[in-house]
């Protein structure tokens, strides 16, 4: 089931995609308002999503309406892993002339929930901010249900679905600071989509190919099969250490080719374009412009 945010007739909707064409929930109080809502009261969300295409408003094509981010409104930041492929640990490690070193435990920071933005949404780039800004393809998980000190099969259990993320970042102010969250938080620095894919039509997350490609040029391929740690693995540390929520997002990472470790070092420039594609989740290409 692939899961969608969209406006549609300058409203705020959701439904499911079936091909290119959607059914949209109805506007009624026995339906939930938006996926957030979905997510979070419904005691079968896939069950309900599942009914869609008899009891929704459709078939209306893609074409019609603009997709948003999956998850436009998440309540809380979104989680994200640093240094998850060995591949990116190692071009990262060289460039910064250390040692390579896996990491023994999971590199965590958050990015806002200001700057989720929708699959094929605007990047507006100030230069007066950044002059680094800088591609990441990842793949990003949805909790769905609430999880504290899960077991490995409970975790796997609970995630929900994937989508895809670019994981934005300006390095200058990245490397600038000690904590990740200013330099990963510009406007509109995590577009994601273009939908929520249901974990039951990913039959192994960990072979999962990834490819970012700027101005229709290869920067980025790599495979979930070179995480540190894996999905599952991530749900479950991180329930440990805080409670984990319907609706929460885990971006797991991203792989060698960022623009930071490459020689001579490349950064985005308005009137670049980004395309971020997990293969059997989706793509997502979003145009930068002058903020």
């Amino acid at each position: 089931m692939r899961v969608v945010s969209c406006e549609y007739q300058g409203q705020s909707r959701w439904g499911v995609a079936v091909g290119e064409q959607l059914y949209l929930a109805p506007i009624t109080r026995a339906w939930a308002r938006d996926v957030r809502q979905w997510i979070e009261d419904s005691t079968d969300p896939l069950g309900l999503a599942k009914t869609l295409p008899d009891e929704g408003e459709g078939p209306i094509d893609v074409a019609d309406v603009q997709l948003a981010a999956p998850l436009p409104n998440p309540r809380q930041n979104v989680m994200c892993l640093g240094l998850n492929y060995a591949a990116h640990a190692e071009e990262s490690m060289r460039v910064k002339g250390k040692a390579l070193e896996m990491p023994e435990h999971p590199v965590v920071f958050t990015k806002s929930t200001r700057c989720v933005a929708g699959p094929y949404d605007a990047v507006p780039l100030d230069t007066a901010i950044t002059a680094e800004l800088d591609w990441e393809v990842e793949i990003a998980l949805i909790v769905g249900t609430h999880l504290h000190k899960a077991d490995t099969a409970t975790a796997q259990a609970g995630i929900l679905g994937y989508t895809v993320v670019n994981d934005l970042s300006a390095r200058d102010i990245q490397f600038r600071h000690k904590q990740f969250f200013l330099g990963k938080s510009l406007t509109n620095a995590c577009p994601m989509g273009p939908t929520l894919v249901t974990a039951d039509e990913v039959i192994d997350p960990q072979r999962l190919e990834l490819y970012c490609h700027v101005n229709g040029t290869l920067k980025q391929a790599g495979n979930t099969a070179d995480q540190v740690f894996r999905a599952i693995e991530i749900v479950r540390l991180l329930s440990w250490v805080m409670p984990l929520a319907p609706g929460d997002i885990i971006a797991t990472g991203t792989p060698d080719g960022v623009g930071f470790a490459r020689n001579p070092p490349e950064f985005l420039r308005p009137g670049d374009r980004v395309a971020c594609e997990v293969v059997g989740i989706g793509r997502i290409d979003n145009p930068i412009v002058a903020a």
